[in-house]
């Protein structure tokens, strides 16, 4: 089994995520090989609650230039987590 802290990298704060987070719903970039059920794992274990629903998406990495010469970021992973009602809220993107 992988450990929980190689599959959620960092949790992505943005204005549409603190907007979810009324809902209990919580944003993380993950690994890029992790699905659905290692990432529910991973936010369980780490923060001790319980995970609802999973919902992942890929982000292709955007072309940028400096001067005459072009590159891309990085391609990444982002899961949006939704916590059951009984959940506690998490305590680490208050403090952010």
């Amino acid at each position: 089994m992988k450990d929980p802290r190689d599959i959620i990298k960092r949790p992505v704060i943005t204005e549409h995520s603190a907007d979810l987070m009324a809902d209990k719903k919580y944003t993380f970039e993950v690994s890029k090989e992790a699905n659905k059920t290692e990432i529910k794992n991973a936010v369980e274990v780490i923060f001790g609650v319980n995970v609802v629903n999973v919902n992942t998406l890929n982000k292709k990495g955007k072309f940028k230039r400096m001067g005459r010469y072009g590159g891309y970021r990085p391609n990444r992973k982002k899961a949006i987590v939704q916590l059951s009602e009984d959940s506690k809220e998490l305590d680490f993107f208050e403090t952010l």
